[in-house]
């Protein structure tokens, strides 16, 4: 049977405050990552609410993939925008993203909680376990989808190795470009269409060039203000914000990238990020709002609820800027051969710099004993072959390391 065509007047306007009870809804029961999320938006608000049709989707899903940043909460506030304009906008960012960031804040309320009275040791290994057979699983699955063929596949091997050769942020913005030019060079793939996205709220020209300018401004200027003010909150803010702006291929990405930045002697240890990466598994919503977690349990303010978010904003900045400023000019930006080249040969760098962050620090930091890389082999089983939902999975891995992995 034909899905039922969507309905002019639905497509064309809507309410911030009805934007805002959607997208809230899905962010209460959108469990799974990304891919996912894109399918419980599709189910609610294309078939269910008819708020666009299917091409004009399809379109979207394609234009959030050539931009950095996570795909779905892109996806989700560009149906905001096209509903209900900029504060549509908002309200879908708000709605998706506010049940998994509370639920991160809890979390690193809890840990801080656990640790001051010594509780901290089994339950953080297993929750550090589990995000070790998740990222395995990730890095197995986006080489399938995103390294079909051999250039790609060699593509991503050469940027595993000059990850781990050249850790840090500089190293992994130099893989992403230098995967972007292999694209160019190397990579040919076929044409596409997209639908044209409904006018009504797309912001003008001059707007959309006014976002692109500032999201370019604020990735180029954070750092120097850092360097001349050494101020913490906007050291944190500018580790966010380029971890955002930078990130390719989802969210699981964004785990090298603040990696490099905040975990250090004096910063967060890895085993705190890593139990916290875990966990986030385990939450709807998008893997993004870790970044709650993260500005929390900084060991310096801004942190605790202030810091968290601060983080999130940053984190989530970028891919507002970017989707307000792409959303007019995105049929010829999807759709350009070249443009779409570099970005396959940009997801094939992401697969081999999501490989090198498999081994440090996720493997040399949580499997570290026999026990520890036995857990991870049945999480592994659980969620690659099984299909365990994550949030079982990180339940279990939790529940297994405090019995099993007590310090």
């Amino acid at each position: 049977m034909r899905d039922a065509p969507a309905s002019p007047t639905a497509t064309d306007e809507g309410t911030p405050l009805e934007v805002l009870l959607a997208f809230l809804r899905l962010g209460l029961t959108s469990f799974g990552g990304p891919v996912a999320h894109l399918g419980f938006f599709r189910e609610d608000l294309v078939r269910r609410r008819q708020w666009l049709s299917e091409e004009r989707y399809a379109s979207l899903v394609a234009l959030c993939q050539f931009l950095p940043g996570p795909a779905s909460s892109q996806v989700g506030m560009a149906i905001g925008l096209m509903r209900a304009g900029p504060a549509g906008m908002a309200a879908a960012w708000i709605g998706f993203t506010l049940p998994s960031a509370l639920l991160m804040l809890a979390f690193a309320y809890g840990v801080m909680h656990a640790d001051a009275a010594g509780m901290a040791g089994g339950w953080l290994n297993g929750l550090k376990v589990a995000a070790a057979a998740i990222v395995a699983d990730a890095v197995l699955g986006m080489a399938k989808n995103l390294c079909p063929d051999r250039p790609r596949r060699s593509l991503a091997l050469v940027a595993a190795a000059v990850a781990a050769l050249l850790p840090g942020a500089f190293g992994q913005i130099g893989v992403i470009a230098g995967g972007a030019l292999a694209g160019l060079a190397f990579i040919r793939l076929g044409g596409a269409q997209f639908a044209e996205p409904a006018a009504r709220h797309l912001p003008g020209r001059v707007a959309s060039l006014a976002a692109f300018a500032l999201f370019v401004l604020l990735l180029a200027g954070l750092p120097a203000l850092v360097q001349v003010t050494g101020n913490a909150g906007l050291s944190l803010f500018d580790t966010l914000y380029r971890a955002g702006a930078l990130v390719f291929g989802g969210g699981h990405v964004v785990l090298p990238l603040i990696e490099a930045e905040l975990v250090r002697p004096g910063g967060l240890t890895r085993e705190v990020f890593l139990a916290g990466y875990g966990a986030v598994q385990a939450v709807p919503g998008p893997l993004f709002s870790f970044a709650t977690y993260v500005g929390a349990m900084m060991p310096m303010a801004p942190n605790g609820a202030a810091g968290g978010l601060l983080a999130l904003v940053a984190a989530f900045l970028p891919s507002a800027l970017l989707v307000y400023a792409a959303l007019r000019f995105w049929t010829r930006l999807a759709a350009n051969q070249r443009a779409r080249d570099a970005l396959a040969g940009v997801n094939a760098a992401v697969v081999g710099l999501l490989g090198a962050a498999f081994w440090d620090p996720v493997v040399t930091s949580s499997l570290t004993s026999g026990r520890a890389f036995a857990l991870a082999l049945l999480a592994y089983l659980a969620l690659a072959l099984w299909r365990v939902p994550a949030w079982a999975v990180v339940a279990g891995a939790a529940l297994g390391g405090a019995v099993l992995l007590q310090s």
